[in-house]
């Protein structure tokens, strides 16, 4: 719901259980409250007053610096870090927003990126006539979701060039300094470990360079009281809908307020606006939680399901699929893709996956990306006799892309080398024996289209895993309008974008899952087209749960693709018990990794077993309430409880890590129950109270368990 009250001249936007309110001052679009709902009062009277001394002001107003502003920019007083930096064509940087106006949409766009879905949206508008600029600021609030969505949109209303310097898409001012942030950071195979450092005066930042969202660092971040837990606590969190470079940054102010901003990565990065040109920036969501980082994860986890991944499919059953390559790697030919289709009877798989190498000259990763065509030398009667073995033995099938890159060994780089993005005059770089594609040209796309489109339409494909296997450098493009070559990094995304319309959009019956060399590209832009992402290419199951565990701070376990693969393990050599492997792995959309017909019978009648088990609790994967019962940084254990909405039901998944020798028996406390109702252990047949689970948590006998074994128990509200 939003209101505006004319006479206080104050805006109240409230979704589920929030209020998020600003008012205007002397022409100036405030920042009051961003918390718990507040339903009445006179949100001004909490308005902080700062120290005055060496503030720069206009007579008879207070210096911008003293306040918290809506759209901090640079130039007017606030030394505070800025949501925006603009140029005029003498060079001059001030830029001075007052208030103009609002309405109301109930369906905003953003030309070319990704927004969430429903909600009402406020829109304000705030310009200034000196530099002819006017800026519309987006505000999206939800009934079902502590959360508001923010957006920007610039408009040269001048009679000459202005040039962006930075445009992020929001700013949170927040009273005190006493918080600490939280991010999450990482590497190929151990993505998303979280951080969590006190904040300091001054500036604290993460951001990505690499033209993606990236593994090292993710576009999350929250600031949480120093005495927040899991499970209690204000928390204020930020998640970008953007898969280029990003940046979040925060700063402990001197007037006693932390300020977190986020958006479109400003290194490197200028935008020029022709007189009449706009520039929308992308759409960044804030989410505030009481009940502690898990509360604050329940609420992304909320937007993420019900206002960003496809409705086709965020709650309905996911393939259950067999990939082929951790079983051949580039290494096949139809019998052995039949053997292992043939040997998925049986076990509830659904669904069998074609990795690389189907295509082009693709023997290894040195050759072929690009040319999407069959490999008749290796596939000589194309994909029709696997497609219809899967069809004779109940499977779908699905089918591995990487539109992006192309190989210098290819056709399509001896037909247009240029295509490729690289800088003239030096050698390009390779990455995994691959160039990146010039997506920013409208020419590149359309034969990405052509080309994708026409073998799922020639093709009985249901299912297609969609890889990016290198970050972008050399960032140039011929055909950038030479007042942009420092946009590239955005031009790409709007580039991609464009291709998830074309092809992702275009295919609607077609399950897309998204990939970049694992969990590379993992972001809420990149789960508005892909209903599950690819986590990470390190299955192993001990890994895994530190990975799935740091990934669920912002992303839904329904987002997480987790597949079982063979020991040892092919990333880490690790053995870990083949139950365990499957405990964990269905923590997500599941499936295998591995070659079903080299599995001794015990095995793929476990497979079997957990699939019907996996099925059988597909629903709290899909649209149950995470809590995260046990940390796995700390070495011990892992556990995650996932409760019914309605709070009839839960399961519990609990491995045991590292042991300690001689130590004492770890507590599960189990929060998220009816606390009053009781609840049957199925696999112990024993009854007890919500509240006593959540008190005292479950007994089990902890040194039955050895390294890395799991437990997983299911309660039932009796």
């Amino acid at each position: 719901m939003i209101v505006f009250d004319q006479k206080s001249a104050t805006f109240t936007l409230t979704g589920k259980g929030v209020t998020y309110a600003m008012g205007v001052t002397d022409g100036v679009l405030e920042h009051r409250y961003f918390g718990a709902s507040v339903v009445d009062g006179d949100l001004s009277l909490y308005r902080t007053e700062a120290a005055t001394s060496f503030e720069a002001r206009v007579p008879g107003k207070k210096s911008q610096n003293q306040i918290a502003v809506e759209a901090p920019a640079y130039g007017r007083g606030d030394y505070r870090e800025p949501m925006l930096v603009l140029r005029g064509e003498n060079g001059e940087t001030a830029l001075d927003l007052t208030y103009t106006g609002y309405r109301i949409e109930k369906n905003h766009a953003l030309k070319g990126l990704p927004t969430c879905r429903g909600g009402e949206t406020l829109v304000v508008t705030l310009s200034d006539a000196v530099r002819g600029v006017s800026v519309d600021l987006f505000y999206t609030v939800f009934d079902d979701t502590p959360a508001v969505a923010r957006a920007a949109r610039i408009t040269n209303t001048g009679k000459s060039d202005l040039k962006i310097q930075r445009a992020y898409s929001d700013a949170l001012d927040l009273p005190g300094n006493g918080y600490d942030l939280i991010t999450l950071y990482g590497a190929w195979a151990r993505e998303r470990t979280p951080e969590r450092i006190p904040i300091r005066h001054g500036v604290a930042s993460v951001d990505s360079k690499r033209v993606s969202s990236s593994a090292p660092l993710n576009p999350f971040a929250a600031l949480v009281e120093h005495t927040a837990t899991e499970n209690a606590g204000r928390a204020y969190g930020i998640a970008l809908l953007y898969s280029s470079s990003w940046k979040i940054a925060c700063e402990g102010a001197q007037n006693g307020s932390t300020r977190l901003i986020g958006g479109i990565n400003d290194f490197a990065f200028s935008k020029t606006l022709a007189p009449g040109e706009s520039f929308d920036t992308p759409e960044a969501v804030f989410v505030y939680s009481s009940e502690g980082i898990g509360g604050l994860s329940r609420a992304f986890h909320d937007l993420a399901r019900a206002h960003i991944v496809n409705p086709a499919f965020a709650d309905k059953p996911r393939p259950i699929v067999v990939n082929n390559w951790e079983a051949t790697y580039f290494d096949f030919d139809y019998e052995r893709l039949f053997a292992i289709i043939d040997a998925a009877e049986g076990t509830g798989i659904d669904t069998f996956v074609l990795d690389d190498g189907w295509f082009g000259a693709r023997v290894n990763d040195s050759a072929g990306l690009g040319d999407w065509t069959v490999n008749r030398n290796k596939l000589p009667e194309g994909l029709t006799p696997i497609i219809d073995r899967c069809h004779e033995r109940g499977l779908k099938f699905g089918l591995w892309f990487e539109p992006e890159m192309v190989n210098p060994d290819s056709d399509l780089y001896r037909a247009h080398p240029d295509w490729a993005i690289g800088c003239p005059g030096y050698e390009p770089l390779l990455s995994r024996r691959q160039l990146v594609l010039d997506v920013t040209r409208k020419e590149v796309r359309d034969y990405l289209v052509e080309s994708v489109n026409r073998v799922l339409k020639e093709n009985a494909i249901d299912y297609v895993k969609w890889d990016s296997n290198r970050n972008v450098s050399d960032l140039w493009s011929p055909a950038a309008d030479p007042r942009d070559r420092e946009c590239f990094a955005h031009a790409y995304a709007l580039g991609l974008y464009d291709l998830f319309d074309r092809i992702v959009l275009a295919n609607p019956r077609v399950f897309f899952e998204g990939c970049s060399g694992g969990g590379s590209r993992y972001d809420f832009g990149m789960l508005r087209y892909f209903p599950q992402i690819w986590t990470s290419d390190d299955t192993d199951a001990g890994m895994r749960c530190m990975i799935q565990y740091g990934t669920s701070y912002c992303y839904p376990l329904s987002a997480m693709s987790c597949h079982v693969s063979v020991c040892p393990n092919h990333q880490n050599g690790r053995t870990t018990p083949f139950a365990t492997r499957c405990a964990v792995a269905h923590l997500g959309p599941t499936g295998y990794e591995l070659d079903l017909s080299k599995l001794p019978p015990e095995e793929k009648a476990q497979i079997a077993e957990q699939n019907a088990l996996y099925r059988r609790d597909e629903d709290l994967v899909l649209s149950g309430d995470l809590y995260r019962i046990a940390d796995p940084f700390d070495v011990r254990a892992f556990g995650f409880l996932l409760v019914a909405k309605d709070k009839s039901k839960a399961a519990l998944t609990l491995v045991k890590l590292l042991t300690l020798t001689n130590a004492e028996r770890p507590l599960f406390r189990l929060p998220g129950l009816d606390l009053s109702a009781a609840y049957l252990v199925e696999e112990t047949g024993a009854t007890f109270r919500g509240g006593t689970l959540a008190e005292l948590g479950l007994p089990l006998e902890w040194r039955d368990l050895h390294d890395f074994d799991a437990a997983v128990f299911h309660f039932k509200r009796v």
